[in-house]
């Protein structure tokens, strides 16, 4: 059989659309050893909390391996002395040291356990030095396959980088991998030949050459940054910098691509205006003023890295060209560009502590597509894109997963997209964009650089919104289901009531019936009378409606 390149491509767009955003790496119900020991705060990991980081890494691209070393800064929050350090297979470490003496340590699978000679005293602060070599896992289909990435350019040119969201920033440094306790600040040391350049989160610091030919690049993040994404991005970089008028003031913005690319980028690139623009009026100030803000060409096709943010499009709007809403909306924007830093608000400034809360990551930053598609198009505009990005939703399982596992939710695209349309939904019965946005700020504010929970954001927005939504969430997190609004029309009165949901649902909907009205639904029936005999609920309340007359 003959295929067509339009058919080939719209396979590929129907595959990768299930993790095209902020790709994650890991998700299986059969869970290991190895699993709760990354995914938990074991009695290892509990009785110190990291600081900084202090990394260097040299890579060679002939050999594909890698020897580094990382600075573990720590404090201590209760005596011990057992440390886990996760460093995934096949990476080794080669000395552990603390204060010019080394330490004993010992392996684990993914991760080692290191013991000092006594407790450590409460409330000190201490540092490791952990030194590590080898051949990093690979990342053959990144960004949805995790690892190091080598691969060159259009002249052949070496370029390097990291994607490691899910699979942990444990394949490619020694750390304390899991997203509840984030470093207050971190430096990346990047050694590669002088013929190229390497860009890191942050500010650059210091640019040295050596004496073997090769460079040492050093990039230093002022603010608490996740694990992952701390990334190195190694190629033939050219950059430029402009300046962003923001609510903080003055914004940094740095913008660094492979020479060949210079001139699409700069045309590209100046949708990162009106996105800061919009996003500062909806969400809040940039949440890292300090760091500066960045977009980096990534030989993948993108991912949120703090203040550093991936990008691989090919510099043009859409998904790879490609429309996911397919309302037309979706190629007025370039995707990536906007999704990816979106989590920059979502992901970055506000953490979910555990990875099956990922939700909190994707659903809103989904959310910020829809928000900024009203931004350039109108409102209207907004609503076609979010409601056309329903027929991406599987609903096969709930968006949560289990939780101290390392797992980040069971349900590959529903977490943008019917997390995104769970939040429309929010904001339809909210009914008050005044408050909608006071709430999106409000989060951004409330939780400025911290690691929450579901619990935590479904809480501060019943509170903030005055309208009680614990069952909202429930029904669309916790659950796999749709709730279904059924009625049902017999002499002149019409009938009503939830079904497929959780106990106690009464979310209230908007309907169109002798003009606009509110119903709350119960899982009662209850009626009203009305010569009407159908329910035409408004579009922008992700449900299903059905018509439970018996035919006649």
């Amino acid at each position: 059989m003959k295929f067509t390149s339009r058919f080939l491509i719209l396979v590929f767009l129907s595959i990768s659309i299930l993790r095209c955003e902020a790709q994650l790496l890991h998700n299986t119900n059969r869970f290991t050893r190895q699993d709760t020991l990354r995914g938990s705060i074991t009695p290892e990991r509990s009785w110190w909390d990291v600081t900084w980081y202090g990394i260097t890494v040299k890579p060679d691209y002939k050999t594909k391996t890698i020897i580094g070393s990382t600075d573990i800064s720590f404090k201590v929050l209760q005596p011990g002395n057992l440390m886990q350090v996760d460093l995934q297979v096949p990476l080794e470490i080669q000395s552990v040291s603390w204060n010019n003496k080394d330490l004993h340590y010992k392996r684990d699978g993914n991760i080692y356990l290191v013991t000092f000679p006594d407790n450590l005293k409460k409330g000190t602060l201490e540092t490791i030095r952990v030194r590590y070599s080898g051949r990093p896992r690979e990342a053959v289909r990144p960004p949805w396959d995790g690892g190091w990435i080598w691969k060159t350019d259009r002249n052949g040119i070496p370029w390097m980088s990291v994607a490691c969201q899910g699979l942990g920033a444990s394949a490619w440094y020694p750390c304390k991998d899991h997203q509840s306790d984030e470093p207050d600040s971190a430096a990346l040391t990047m050694v590669v030949p002088d013929t190229l350049v390497a860009v890191g989160n942050g500010r650059l610091r210091s640019r040295v050459r050596n004496s073997d030919g090769t460079e040492s690049f050093t990039w230093v993040v002022k603010n608490s940054i996740n694990n992952y994404n701390i990334i190195p991005y190694i190629g033939k970089y050219v950059n430029w910098t402009e300046s962003f008028d923001g609510e903080k003031g003055q914004l940094d913005c740095s913008f660094w691509v492979l020479d060949n690319s210079l001139d699409s980028a700069k045309i590209q690139f100046r949708q990162a205006f009106s996105m800061l623009k919009c996003f500062e009026d909806w969400f809040g100030p940039y949440p890292f003023y300090e760091d500066g803000y960045k977009l980096v060409q990534s030989p993948h096709l993108g991912m949120e890295h703090q203040s550093a943010v991936a990008y691989g499009n090919g510099f043009r709007n859409g998904y790879l060209g490609s429309d996911l809403s397919g309302t037309g909306w979706g190629l007025k924007w370039d995707f990536i560009l906007i999704h990816e830093s979106g989590h920059e608000w979502f992901g970055n400034n506000i953490t979910s502590k555990d990875l099956s809360d990922m939700w909190i990551h994707e659903s809103f930053t989904n959310y910020s597509e829809t928000i900024y598609t009203g931004y350039l198009s109108g409102r209207e505009a907004g609503e076609d894109y979010v409601i056309g990005t329903r027929k991406q939703v599987g609903n096969k399982s709930p968006v949560i997963g289990p939780y101290n596992v390392n797992n980040e939710g069971n349900s590959g695209s529903d977490m943008y997209y019917k997390g995104g349309n769970m939040i429309h939904t929010i904001r339809h019965i909210i009914n008050n964009d005044e408050v909608f946005k006071k709430i999106l700020r409000g989060m951004n504010k409330t939780f400025y650089h911290q690691t929450v929970t579901t619990r935590q954001i479904e809480e501060f927005f019943s509170k903030q919104s005055g309208i009680e939504l614990s069952k909202v969430f429930d029904q669309y997190l916790r659950t796999a289901h749709l709730p279904v609004l059924e009625y049902k029309a017999t002499d002149n009165r019409l009938s009503y009531r939830w079904s497929n949901c959780v106990k106690g649902f009464n979310m209230p909907v908007k309907i169109s019936m002798n003009g606009e009205k509110w119903l709350t639904p119960t899982e009662q029936w209850q009626s009203m009378n009305t010569s009407e005999t159908a329910i035409k609920v408004d579009r922008n309340f992700y449900i299903v409606v059905k018509n439970v007359e018996p035919s006649k």
